[in-house]
């Protein structure tokens, strides 16, 4: 499959909040929503993408954006990820990595995803599609490019 671009609705996916709920595609209209994939917890780029992500959620709050990261992780890992470094935001689990396979992001060995991010408008459709990711820079620029939504 083919990762998703502007203008396209998110695929029927399905998520576990750490709390073992199951948050869907649809559960995320309502909100311009970040929706960040990235391989592993507590790497050091995952690190420095989430923990930028955390620098800026008080600007994200100012323009009413929600933020989710999502990775292969389990909702286990993904707790001790947000408490050592702070995260303000919410971690789903995609574990077996059904959402990745649907949404083309899956990597060959099947057990993480891509760096991808897709940056939804609050009727649920996709803004834009953001492929290649620089941890250093990327909460910036989405932050940047959601104000004109």
């Amino acid at each position: 499959m083919t990762i998703p671009e502007s203008g396209q609705r998110l695929p029927d996916v399905e998520f576990t909040t750490e709390d073992g709920e199951k948050l869907s595609a649809g559960d995320l209209a309502g909100e311009k929503t970040v929706l960040y994939f990235y391989p592993k917890d507590d790497t050091p780029g995952c690190t420095k993408e989430a923990c930028a992500f955390r620098d800026r959620m008080s600007d994200y709050g100012d323009a009413g954006i929600r933020v989710y990261g999502v990775s292969l992780d389990s909702p286990e890992s993904h707790r001790r990820f947000r408490e050592k470094y702070g995260l303000n935001f919410p971690l789903l689990t995609d574990e077996g990595g059904q959402a990745s396979e649907t949404l083309g992001i899956l990597r060959e060995n099947g057990k993480s995803a891509n760096r991808v991010t897709f940056l939804l408008a609050p009727d649920g459709a996709i803004s834009k599609t953001y492929p290649e990711v620089s941890p250093d820079t990327h909460a910036d620029e989405i932050l940047k490019d959601a104000a004109s939504l």
